[in-house]
């Protein structure tokens, strides 16, 4: 059997679209809330969609000047164990999202960059939660203080793009955003993609 491809598939998602007939809140926790809507299936029949409504972050791409990408490892409760992560932080309300990369940079790494650049939206669980991330490329860094929140333990450091690629490959680097920037700083630094300027 020979499979569609794209361009033989129908236009637009109606044929595929999920209808929000009613909602409730299950949980409501410090950052995250649980809802379970009832929706309307393309065929007609109803079904239940549970999923975690997330207000998104941003993730930080940051290259010091020997070309090194500023690391961070931390523990991660859910999966107890300590990951290897680039910067990363949640939105606040209404918060700017380059204006909370330059936070985070700064408040994990005591780094400012004097240039940025936007990278690209991801959306790392789909299946079950609105949450976004926002990655930034940041450069031509500034050393300083970090200032971390009281809760809040890692350790800063920079590895060479080679050594990422190796974490990756191995399993060492699980996590989706610093996953999905090593291969996109990979493809960058063989000129294949640019990052979008910010003025």
């Amino acid at each position: 059997m020979t499979e569609k491809s794209f361009k033989d598939l129908p236009v637009g998602d109606e044929h595929l679209r999920e209808d929000r007939i009613s909602g409730e809140d299950i949980y409501g926790g410090i950052f995250l809330n649980m809802k379970r809507d009832q929706v309307r299936l393309p065929d007609g029949e109803l079904a239940a969609r549970e999923y975690l409504t997330h207000p998104g972050a941003v993730a930080v791409l940051a290259l010091l000047e020997d070309g090194r990408v500023l690391l961070e490892r931390q523990y991660r409760y859910p999966i107890a164990k300590a990951c290897i992560e680039i910067p990363a932080g949640k939105l606040e309300i209404g918060e700017d999202h380059l204006l909370c990369a330059k936070r985070e940079l700064e408040e994990e790494t005591g780094y400012t960059a004097r240039k940025w650049s936007y990278i690209r939206r991801i959306h790392p669980v789909i299946s079950y939660s609105t949450e976004f991330i926002d990655i930034y490329l940041a450069e031509d860094l500034v050393p300083g203080n970090s200032k971390l929140d009281d809760e809040e333990f890692l350790d800063v450091f920079a590895a060479p793009l080679e050594q990422l690629l190796a974490w990756v490959e191995e399993g060492e680097i699980t996590d989706v955003k610093t996953t999905i920037s090593t291969y996109w700083l990979d493809r960058y630094r063989r000129g294949l993609i640019s990052p979008r300027p910010i003025e």
